[in-house]
Order: structure tokens, then C-alpha cells, then sequence
């Protein structure tokens, strides 16, 4: 399946047999395809390098996490020739491993902190903070950074990577299961390991000590004495991207399926934590192949009600690379209304982008993440060093000043199997 970044996610991924006789999907119906969003993507820039993550500090630029481990500018219509910041002599890359994440803190203009996920040199995830240069807006200062969080990744794969400050003001962390295949030391369900996790901290406290982070007290499973207080949902094979609607608050995470289904999970803007998303127990709908293997007692198994059901969640069709789910976020650009409050994501082993439930007509190869910019406007990076720009192709409404909710063109466009279900 080659060297590349995420083609050992679906480890023992094989053509899924039969799918048709165990298949709880539906096709869309003609009137659920006149509804999908017509656009295309805009080529900004080529040859950057893998591109792992797209952050923005607040302003027009647009930062670049590379896999190998520098941090680049797009700016001007260009990539800058001097990166903001190069941590790849720390860094350990490639296939799943690399420089994965970047955040910057919500009051960055004043404090210039950045966050950082990348493998360290043994092979362990690192959650790093950074200052920028006072002097030069498009360098950090290298001497800076601080260790938050070092956490021992028992195997190569399943690293998760995203950073992404909430509404709330907290630094969310996406951690993989610690990887093999079917989570063989069942560390999703384990509530004293941080892998298979979605981590919340506040980066506000131990500004200059020691952790350099605390615990928010709202913590679902934050007790004096709590081995992993830092958890803030549980049940994730590898939640590569997630993602808040900058409007409403909701998360929307996208979780790397085994060998059957990729899924997007749920979480509403009220939400007090402590969401068991199901891995392994369950991949999307159904019950995991790995079973209970390496599980403590207690475990939820397959369809208890404690499980939180997938958003979406779409088969794999077979082939080497069966499939790879990428999280994107919810549209709040103001350019083109006809998106407004479209969730996009995609995947990265057919290509195939996806506006909600369904499937659009660009397509993307080795697509590897979505980003957002400072206006709510959507891009796209692949591993082959490309950044897009998602925009609207639909003909412009001839009265758009009547015009009170979004109009979507229409389309006829093969649509793959997708289940939709309501958020609970």
C-alpha cells in the first residue's frame, strides 16, 4: 500500500466481502442528490510538501503544519520561502508520523502562543507550546517551546494529530487508539490511558510551570488523584480531524475506521463530556471485529445504549486502500451563501469529498485535511504538497436580495451508501 501518510490508518483493512447481505445503508434518493452543493476547488499552491494540518492566527495568513516538521506561511498568494517555525530535528516522519497539529491560543495577538502535535525522535506523541517572535510576526522563537504532554505510542500508527481550541477556551486534543489493528490493549475503553481519546486541558493555567497546562474542573472524568483527568470523550479508533462550527459550538469528529466503516461522530455545543463514541466495541453501526480482546470488565459490548452513535458513517468498497475518513467543518464563510451550514469532509483513499451526507463532484487525491481561515472560508491539503480553496459553482441567483435561506444547485450524481442519524 506504499509509504505514504495514511495508508497503514486502516491496518488489516482487506476488500470487505458480502456487503450488500450485512449492509444497514441506504442509497440517497434523487430528491436527497438535488440538495448536494455544487462546487470546485481553487489551486493555490503546489509542491508544498505533505500537508498534515491548515491553521490561522487570526489574520489573512494561512499556517502550514508538513509532515517532515516545519511550519510554512501561505501569504500573498504564495507559500513564504522561510518557514514560521522547523521542528524536524525533533520530529520522527513518516507514514503516520510527523508534525500532525497546530493551534494557535484564542488571545494569540496578545500572548503569541502556538500549540504543536508532533512524534518525537522515539516515537511518542508530544503536545508542545511556542511563542512567536516579538520582532518578526512570521518566525517563532525556536528556544521557547515547553513540553505539555508527552504520551508513550505503544505501536506506529493511530497517532490522531488535531488541535483545536473550543468555544469554551480549552485546547482539545485528538488521540489515537496507540494502533495495531482492532486496539489490541482495548485503550479506548480504558479510562486510565489517554489513547483512544479526546483530550480537553486548560493551557491558561502553569503559564510558567510545570505542566504548563491544568485541568479544567468541568472535566467528566476529573477527581483528585484521576490518572487521566485530561479525557473528554472516549471510544476513538483515530480522530485524525475534528472540528467546531464557529457558529454554533457543536464538534464534529471524524474517526478513522478498522476495516468496514468510517464515521463522523457528534457532539452538541451543551455537551458536558464524557461521550463513549463505541470503539471497539463497535466500528460506526457495527459491532467491532475485535470484540472484547484485551478489554477490563466492564466494557460497554456492541449496541449498549451507553455507545454514542455515529452522525454519518459510509462503507469502504474494497481495494488496497479501503478507505480513509477526513473531518473538515461546517461552512461559515460569508463568499458563498449557498454553502452556509454545510458540514464538508472527505476521504482520503478514493478521494471523494462530501457535502454532509453527500457525495460532491470534485475530486480530491490523497486528500489528508481541511482548514479554515480567519473569514470561515474552507481549504483542503493533500499529501502531495497541494492547497486548495473550496468555492461555490453554483449560478448566481438572479435576485439575491430576496434570497432568506441558502438555495443549493442540483445535481445527478452517484451517491455512496451513507446512513444518516439524528444527533443524541
Amino acid at each position: 500500500m506504499g509509504k505514504t501518510l495514511f495508508r497503514f490508518l486502516l491496518i488489516g483493512a482487506l476488500l470487505v466481502l458480502a456487503m450488500a447481505a450485512r449492509s444497514a445503508f441506504r442509497q440517497e434518493t434523487p430528491e436527497a442528490l438535488a440538495a448536494a452543493p455544487e462546487i470546485s476547488l481553487q489551486t493555490l499552491a503546489t509542491g508544498v510538501g505533505p500537508i498534515t494540518s491548515i491553521a490561522q492566527a487570526g489574520d489573512t495568513r494561512l499556517f502550514l503544519t508538513i509532515q517532515t516538521g516545519r511550519i510554512v506561511i501561505f501569504s500573498g498568494g504564495q507559500v513564504q520561502p522561510a518557514p514560521f517555525l522547523d521542528l524536524a530535528p525533533v520530529t520522527s516522519c513518516c507514514v503516520e508520523r510527523g508534525l500532525l497539529g497546530l493551534a494557535f491560543h484564542p488571545q494569540y495577538a496578545a500572548n503569541r502562543f502556538f500549540f504543536v502535535d508532533y512524534t518525537n525522535t522515539a516515537g511518542n506523541t508530544v503536545i508542545a507550546r511556542y511563542q512567536a517572535s516579538a520582532g518578526n510576526v512570521n518566525l517563532a522563537e525556536p528556544g521557547s517551546g515547553v513540553v505539555l504532554l508527552t504520551i508513550v505510542q505503544p505501536f506506529a500508527n493511530h497517532n490522531g494529530g488535531q488541535l483545536q481550541f473550543g468555544p469554551d477556551g480549552y485546547l482539545y486534543i485528538g488521540m489515537g487508539d496507540g494502533g495495531s489493528a482492532n486496539d489490541p490493549l482495548c485503550n479506548a475503553q480504558r479510562d486510565d490511558t489517554l489513547l483512544g481519546k479526546l483530550l480537553r486541558i486548560d493551557v491558561n493555567q502553569n503559564l510558567n510551570t510545570p505542566p504548563f497546562y491544568g485541568i479544567p474542573p468541568s472535566n467528566p472524568f476529573a477527581a483528585p488523584g484521576a490518572p487521566s483527568d485530561e479525557i473528554w470523550a472516549k471510544g476513538l479508533r483515530n480522530p485524525w480531524r475534528f472540528s467546531f462550527d464557529r457558529v454554533t459550538g457543536d464538534l464534529f469528529i471524524a474517526d478513522v475506521g478498522q476495516s468496514a466503516r468510517e464515521e463522523i461522530d457528534f457532539q452538541p455545543r451543551a455537551s458536558a463530556g464524557g461521550e463513549n463514541y463505541g470503539w471497539k466495541s463497535m466500528e460506526g453501526t457495527l459491532c467491532g471485529g475485535g470484540g472484547s480482546s484485551g478489554c477490563p470488565i466492564g466494557v460497554l459490548p456492541c449496541n449498549s445504549p451507553g455507545l454514542q452513535a455515529p452522525l454519518y458513517e459510509y462503507a469502504h468498497v474494497g481495494g488496497g486502500c479501503s478507505g480513509t475518513v477526513i473531518g473538515g467543518y461546517v461552512y461559515r464563510g460569508t463568499a458563498y451563501p449557498d454553502l452556509a451550514g454545510i458540514y464538508f469532509y472527505g476521504d482520503y483513499c478514493f478521494g471523494w469529498l462530501f457535502g454532509n451526507s453527500l457525495r460532491l463532484t470534485p475530486l480530491v487525491p490523497q486528500l489528508t485535511t481541511f482548514g479554515e481561515d480567519s473569514s470561515g472560508e474552507l481549504y483542503l491539503g493533500t499529501e502531495d504538497g497541494k492547497l486548495y480553496r473550496i468555492v461555490s459553482s453554483a449560478p448566481p441567483t438572479p435576485t439575491p436580495a430576496l434570497r432568506t435561506t441558502p438555495v443549493l444547485s442540483l445535481r445527478s450524481r452517484p451517491s455512496p451508501r451513507v446512513i444518516t442519524r439524528p444527533p443524541s
